[in-house]
């Protein structure tokens, strides 16, 4: 450079606004890696189940409660979609929201009892995680669900206490929202895949 030269600075960078928070972002690359894990896992029943030349439940074991399971997968369902009215009133700023959150707790801490009380049902009437194939898959991927569902739950349960003090972010709740209609809506395709 010579003396006198000038010397043109880059301008400063601007600043972009964010497409979303860094926490529903980080929640969404979580929740991609266990659709996988999910889908692993659903498609290896699949195969296992095709291969028994349609002896379906293996012999001995008891057949899966599709219709019992419809009620839980109601009551799951149900509370997604009263997630989704909480969140819509939280936005208007409405004191409903802490209700309608507190009612999506309780539909899915309803479901998870309920699927409590099935597994009690079938580990009496045989199917243990060692009994056969069918109950191998079935405690993995039910019980996999049955871990997010309580953790989804837990996280929901924080959002409200948060809600109820005024310290809610919106990031933060839709973050946790995320999270829980992954477990809703992986469910379905869990209960017409395995419980059929």
């Amino acid at each position: 450079m010579t003396e006198g030269q000038v010397v043109e600075l880059r301008p400063a960078p601007v600043a972009r606004p964010k497409i979303m928070p860094d926490g529903v972002m980080g929640m969404l690359i979580f929740v991609f890696t266990e659709v996988m894990f999910f889908a692993g896992f659903i498609s290896a029943f699949s195969v296992v189940r095709a291969r028994a030349d349609g002896v379906w439940p293996p012999p001995g074991q008891p057949t899966l409660p599709f219709e019992q399971t419809a009620m839980n997968t109601t009551l799951l369902l149900a509370s997604g979609a009263v997630t989704w009215s909480a969140w819509l009133a939280w936005r208007r700023q409405t004191g409903k929201a802490a209700t309608r959150l507190l009612v999506a707790i309780v539909l899915g801490a309803g479901f998870v009892a309920l699927q409590g009380r099935e597994w009690v049902a079938l580990l009496a009437q045989g199917l243990t995680l060692t009994s056969s194939s069918l109950g191998s898959f079935f405690y993995v991927i039910v019980g996999a669900h049955g871990l997010h569902a309580l953790a989804a739950i837990s996280a929901l349960a924080w959002s409200w206490v948060k809600l109820r003090k005024g310290e809610l972010p919106a990031s933060a709740f839709a973050t946790v929202q995320v999270f829980w209609y992954f477990v809703v809506l992986i469910w379905p395709f869990i209960y017409f895949q395995v419980y059929r």
